[in-house]
């Protein structure tokens, strides 16, 4: 067959597009393309597969293949080579169709009598939607313009089944970004709320793949690229940038200048491709090839390409660039991952968030919890089945978002809503009230807090205090070190919102996730056991000492309670401690006011701590112990891990009994001693920590109350003596013994 030449590829995209253009139900148009396509390039078959759910492929039209075949023949991704092209997303293109390895005879297509087959995959910047397939009777490969010809039109279907030209509900065929989806993911922040998509970075939509005038889009894509390039160098140019920033930007230039990436561009558009779907085809096959390299850094440099691509799809479209859309009521922000500062910008209008990737301990999710707001991370594929106003559920307990729901799912998620509603009701009516036991221990309860935001959270919640105040926010939010004026005036407005409550204020706890925008990144293999928190504070004594000389002044006067991170041996907290003594003694001399009273303490994160010297517990004014890290600790389990964090129970005897011997220490020093983390905030876990002798926990707000419910209710001597019977008969965990003893008490 002879070579088809370009001008041949653009009539065929044009009848094409003339064919979309007629008015029918999908399954006209798709068995009308595929008519045209085997006329158009002179076979017997073309077929058409699309996704039905993330792992079935159906046939949904075909010329050539028995009409009976439609909407019946289905196969699993990787099955077959209509499998194969969707799982590896490269074309097979075979001259002998039956010898290939993998290949499935299916009977009810008729399908033996054709011996060539050529699939491309229909795909949409790494998004897979399905298979185009052209077969012929003559034992042959087809050529490489042919080829090229099939892949273009499968651009142009792609993009035509995102704006759904293929599907409708009389067809039993639901468009893709209308059908319900559940993405399950992981726990970022605990709650639930229902509203409707906002996406941090908008899917740009191309709704004119075919172009009739290639001279005047080669110029589109040239400006375009053009107005790219320029805008990168003016970001090279800042002069905030450190040498890595600028490493980054390098590479984003090489893209960006990248002559052979315009030129795969202008040979789509020759072919007939509008300047947009030549970006999004080129963007697409590069991400192809390169999700198949097994070089990490080459895979890591997609995000590279996605970035420009879609810099360069806004300047052709215009879209998310000034274009008006409006926030939707009750907005749930989608992002693939977002930064603290642009978390902390859409503030409390958001009702939750759903990340595509993210961490439990990443800076959004710290926002996340100091905004009280539910998060869900590793929701894969959310950025590319979300649609700006989307009605989403999202269940922050369970880690799932629920996209477009049934009205059966949204009703049985309203009543969990109402639920939960109906029992802050009840907490609150506790909220002056202490946390006392049956047996008549007090447990004080303290929230956890890192922005202003937070504090008035304090006196709704029930809380008796700040157990903990994450000061490293107001240094990642922002592109610069913050100086001390400004932090003494945020400690200062701080201490205000307390209104004389205690709040124990943590020095900079960064490292190993928490990375600062304006420090250099330490390239480490394990940065949770790095270069982080107090070893920072100790190497960069500078930071240390400012932020010390903001605390004292901020309090003018007033008590001033001090926590360092990650301490793990004596002399470490000695060491900062004597960073505290010498600013009183400065901020003394200089005729500044001294806080009435100052306490030191410690965060008891590693295992190591709790062996250290008696002299340690006496001279330390209190320990806090960091739950989330000591439990990844004692367990070798990393909590950024999934597939390890769950596994490892807080009631593990072994765990309690370690806790419980860290409560004998400081039992014997006279040192207070309270728990801090997620855990603390976890109604079980929280009884137990309270049996086994810890008469103090700080948690976030919405857990106040739960706990101090739960606490009320029961005799901690009792719930003591089931833990230690859990443990005398040879149980792993004591949280079966101790759910089922719940069950038998009073509510």
């Amino acid at each position: 067959m002879p070579e088809r030449s370009e001008s041949d590829s653009r009539k065929l995209l044009r009848r094409l597009r003339d064919t979309l253009a007629i008015p029918g139900k999908g399954q006209d148009r798709l068995d009308r393309i595929t008519h045209l396509i085997a006329d158009s390039m002179g076979t017997e078959v073309c077929s058409i597969y699309l996704f039905r759910d993330a792992e079935t492929l159906e046939l949904c039209a075909t010329e050539g293949l028995k009409p009976e075949s439609v909407h019946k023949t289905r196969m699993k991704l990787g099955e077959g080579l209509v499998g194969r092209v969707a799982r590896t997303t490269t074309p097979v293109n075979t001259a002998n169709a039956p010898a290939e390895k993998g290949f499935r005879y299916m009977p009810e297509t008729g399908e033996e009598i054709f011996s060539s087959f050529l699939g491309v995959p229909i795909q949409r910047v790494g998004e897979k939607l399905g298979v185009l397939v052209v077969q012929s009777k003559i034992a042959r490969e087809y050529s490489e313009d042919e080829v090229y010809a099939l892949e273009v039109v499968a651009m142009v279907l792609a993009e035509m089944t995102e704006l759904g030209a293929f599907t409708s509900d009389e067809d039993g065929m639901r468009a893709l970004h209308r059908q319900p989806v559940m993405l399950r993911g992981s726990t970022g922040q605990e709650g639930a709320a229902e509203g409707h998509v906002w996406l941090h970075e908008p899917r740009v939509v191309v709704t004119n793949p075919v172009a009739d005038d290639p001279l005047t889009e080669i110029d589109r894509i040239r400006e375009a690229v053009g107005q790219l390039r320029v805008s990168v160098d003016d970001l090279l140019s800042a002069e905030s940038l450190d040498k890595d920033q600028k490493q980054v930007l390098e590479a984003y230039r090489m893209f960006a200048n990248s002559r052979g990436w315009l030129k795969r561009m202008e040979d789509d558009i020759a072919r007939g491709l509008s300047a947009e779907a030549a970006v999004e085809k080129e963007q697409s096959a590069t991400r192809a090839r390169l999700e198949q390299v097994p070089d990490a850094y080459l895979r890591e440099r997609l995000h590279d390409l996605d970035d420009l691509s879609n810099r360069l799809l806004r300047i052709l479209t215009g879209q998310g660039q000034d274009t008006g859309a409006q926030m939707p009521e009750n907005p749930i922000l989608v992002a693939r991952n977002i930064g603290p500062a642009e978390l902390l910008e859409y503030g409390r209008k958001l009702k939750g968030v759903v990340l595509e990737e993210g961490s439990v301990g990443s800076h959004a999710a710290i926002v996340a919890r100091a905004l009280a707001i539910p998060l869900v991370i590793h929701a894969d594929r959310i950025t590319s089945e979300a649609l700006n106003g989307d009605h989403i559920l999202v269940d922050g307990d369970q880690g799932i978002a629920h996209l477009r729901p049934e009205e059966t799912v949204a009703r049985a998620f309203r009543d969990k809503i109402a639920m939960q509603a109906e029992a802050q009701k009840r907490y609150a009516s506790l909220r002056n009230l202490p946390a006392t036991a049956k047996c008549g221990t007090t447990i004080s309860l303290a929230m956890n807090a890192g922005l202003m935001a937070d504090l008035p959270s304090l006196e709704g919640s029930g809380a008796e205090g700040v157990g903990l105040f994450r000061t490293e926010l107001q240094f990642l939010v922002r592109n610069k070190m913050p100086q001390r004026a400004e932090l003494a005036a945020l400690y200062a407005r701080v201490m205000d919102a307390a209104k004389g409550r205690r709040v124990a204020f943590r020095t900079l706890d960064i490292g190993s996730d928490k990375v600062l925008p304006y420090m250099k990144p330490n390239d480490e293999p394990n940065p949770a056991m790095g270069w982080r928190a107090i070893r920072v504070g100790l190497d960069k004594p500078g930071v240390l000492r400012m932020q010390v000389q903001a605390l004292i002044r901020a309090a003018n006067g007033r008590p001033l309670t001090v926590m360092f991170p990650f301490i793990t041996e004596f002399g470490e907290f000695q060491a900062a401690r004597s960073h505290v003594y010498r600013e009183l003694h400065r901020e003394k001399s200089l005729g500044h006011v001294v806080p009435s009273k100052v306490e030191i303490g410690a965060m008891m994160e590693t295992p190591s701590l709790a062996y250290a010297p008696q002299a340690f517990f006496k001279e330390t004014d209190f320990i806090s112990i960091g739950g989330n890290d000591l439990k990844q600790f004692f367990f070798a389990a990393d909590r950024e891990n999934e597939r390890v964090r769950k596994r490892y129970d807080t009631l593990n005897h072994s765990f309690l009994s370690f806790m419980e011997g860290i409560v004998r220490r400081c039992q014997e020093a006279g040192t207070t001693l309270s728990f801090c983390g997620e855990d603390a905030g976890r109604p079980i876990e929280a009884l137990a920590l309270a049996a086994i002798g810890l008469r103090s926990l700080s948690m976030r707000p919405a857990s106040v109350g739960p706990v101090k419910a739960l606490i009320r209710r029961v005799d901690l001597g009792e719930a003591q003596a089931v833990i230690a019977a859990s443990r005398a008969a040879g149980d792993e965990t004591a949280r079966p013994a101790l759910i089922d003893w719940l069950a038998s008490q009073p509510e």
